[in-house]
């Protein structure tokens, strides 16, 4: 028996080696926690605040899909579409499937637990959120803190510009209020748009808002990837203005995006003249620092786009400030009406972190090494010295993400009941 088997012996038992069979050793931890009592009361607060999933379609991951499940000994069929009838009903599913986490769909025009009992064509999404992912790993082509799915103080700047220039889009543009921001688990965020105009958007329509806020457009091989067509819309200039705020603690201090030639080049190809690309050879290997150097670069531009009488000179800048720091976003998870999502206040099974929503106002004072994880939270419960009858996650740190969760619902019940009086008004 090796070390790693052995320790879960002694911390769980033979029961704990049959569980990491099934799930590997490394989740061994969360499933135990996802057991726990404190998860289930974290998912019934859900089902009861939201009033999910009576034609709301549930995924439940138990690695069923994935094959790590174990078949013979369990089978829990079709775990994509589940709905339940009452909250009794959701939590005798979580006990006996265990889920790693919860991803929530649309509403559907009948019960998704039932979609096989209808001919094909007849089981449609009728209604949902419009929602957006946004991942660090989407950043990797501008970060070099970090890659992949690590993560760290100095790169989190991307995520705080991204909610920033999005909420205040989705708001603005699109007068939006009911927003919801949710801390992914791990490296990134989600946003849920509940406003009824939002939720019985059609795919085309998601697609429009999607459209519309998607600048950082091409592959891998495309150098140049933001261009700004005469003058900048307005909504252009408002994020340049935003990414501003921050773009010399992100890219000059944390990034050191011109410390090298390579860097240099990378920042000259996203120019639209070559021939300034030539000119500043000289510059790109020169031993200057990266915030001399941007400087530098920004004065050859002016001097060049003068000599050629270049209107709208600045928008050079404005393109690669864009393509260095403006929101990459997941277009085809907010296109797509009957696209799962991660629930809120699920546990992420790597880091066991919960995914709890915060206001896009503090973002700045949002830190994602500081969310509380499942563990931390069974310790806060059982330490807990204060009144008994006080519920479970009253006595957690999870709180103060539960009543922000509270206050978001009871505004879209708000939303719900204005609009039914308007329609209702008699002449």
């Amino acid at each position: 028996m090796d070390e790693q088997k052995r320790q879960i012996y002694d911390r769980y038992g033979s029961v704990g080696l049959q569980i990491a069979e099934q799930f590997g050793e490394e989740n061994v931890g969360v499933y135990y926690c996802m057991n726990s009592t404190v998860c289930r009361v974290i998912g019934t607060i859900i089902f009861l605040l939201t009033c999910c999933c009576f034609c709301c379609c549930c995924c439940f991951c138990c690695c069923n899909c994935c094959g790590k499940l174990d078949r013979e000994q369990e089978d829990y069929g079709d775990v994509r579409y589940k709905s339940f009838s009452n909250v009794d009903e959701f939590k005798k599913e979580l006990k006996a499937v265990n889920p790693f986490k919860i991803d929530v769909g649309a509403i559907y025009n009948v019960k998704p637990k039932d979609h096989k009992s209808f001919k094909s064509g007849s089981f449609a999404a009728v209604e949902r959120e419009v929602v957006f992912d946004i991942d660090m790993t989407d950043y990797d082509e501008v970060r070099y803190c970090c890659s992949d799915a690590k993560i760290c103080s100095d790169c989190w700047v991307f995520m705080k510009i991204a909610v920033r220039i999005i909420d205040e889009a989705l708001r603005h543009d699109f007068g939006f209020k009911n927003l919801l921001w949710v801390y992914s688990g791990r490296r990134g965020v989600h946003c849920w748009i509940a406003d009824e105009s939002a939720r019985k958007l059609t795919n085309n329509g998601r697609g429009a808002i999607a459209d519309y806020l998607s600048l950082v457009i091409g592959g891998d091989q495309q150098a140049k990837k933001v261009t700004i067509p005469g003058i900048p819309h307005p909504s252009v200039r408002r994020s340049v203005n935003t990414i501003s705020r921050y773009f010399e603690e992100l890219m000059i201090d944390s990034q050191d995006f011109l410390g090298t030639p390579e860097k240099c080049q990378k920042v000259l190809s996203m120019f639209p003249a070559k021939s300034i690309q030539d000119d500043l050879q000289n510059w790109a290997t020169s031993h200057h620092d990266s915030k001399t150097k941007w400087n530098k670069l920004k004065d050859a531009w002016s001097t060049y786009a003068k000599k050629r009488k270049i209107k709208q000179e600045n928008n050079a800048i404005y393109e690669v400030v864009l393509q260095l720091c403006y929101p990459r976003l997941d277009v085809n998870v907010t296109k797509g009406l009957n696209h799962l999502l991660k629930s809120p206040f699920s546990v992420h099974p790597k880091t066991g972190r919960v995914c709890v929503p915060f206001l896009a106002q503090h973002v700045d004072s949002f830190d994602p090494f500081t969310v509380p994880t499942l563990k931390e939270i069974i310790a806060e419960v059982d330490n807990w010295s204060g009144d008994s009858t006080v519920l479970d996650y009253a006595k957690t740190s999870l709180k103060p993400s539960i009543d922000l969760f509270k206050k978001f619902v009871r505004s879209c019940q708000r939303e719900s009941t204005e609009d039914n009086k308007e329609n209702n008004v008699s002449w």
